[in-house]
């Protein structure tokens, strides 16, 4: 994957497939201790102990139409070049917590991508029963969006409304170059 906006993408897709009513993503960056961090917790169905521990294995999938799950291992396998590592927490019946660090500085981290793009595709790809907070801060900074919260203001226009879409892709570009400065850093 070119860019960490794909990963994500791949994370919250992994999230909605596990029926996740709620989907927190949290973007973290230090630049004092050389660390980003991307977080996604949902509260889907989780995973047993065993599917836990093959998670990450390239060869597992819960797929029946593909015998691989590129995914997670590829994100772990990032995560170790980038000198960081990967953890995954799930429990059956209660969901699953991602965390993905990473070096900033790391010349293997491919830069953050378009995320208000990638934002975009996955609420036009999303129902209107799960809910997204995006949360993204860095050395002292921090801005939210939460859907729940649009869809209070919105009333009955749906968020997948193309210029509703058109605004969520500014609005999070807007604090991604806020907080980050940009699709490169």
């Amino acid at each position: 994957m070119h860019d960490l906006s794909l990963h994500l993408l791949d994370i919250v897709q992994n999230s909605i497939k596990a029926q996740a009513r709620l989907v927190q993503v949290f973007i973290a960056g230090d630049e004092a201790t050389d660390q980003l961090t991307l977080t996604v917790v949902d509260d889907g169905k989780g995973m047993s102990p065993d599917q836990l521990a093959l998670a990450s294995d390239p060869f597992y999938t819960t797929r029946t139409t593909r015998s691989v799950g590129l995914g997670l291992p590829l994100l772990k396998e990032l995560c170790e070049m980038t000198g960081g590592r990967l953890l995954l927490e799930s429990q059956p019946g209660q969901g699953t917590r991602l965390e993905a660090r990473m070096s900033l500085s790391s010349i293997d981290r491919p830069p953050l991508g378009d995320l208000g793009a990638t934002w975009s595709v996955i609420l036009s790809a999303a129902g209107s029963d799960i809910d997204f907070d995006l949360q993204m801060c860095s050395n002292g900074r921090q801005r939210m969006m939460q859907t729940l919260e649009l869809r209070q203001v919105l009333g009955d226009v749906p968020l997948g409304e193309p210029a509703v879409l058109s605004w969520i892709r500014d609005f999070v570009a807007e604090m991604q170059q806020e907080i980050f400065g940009g699709i490169h850093r």
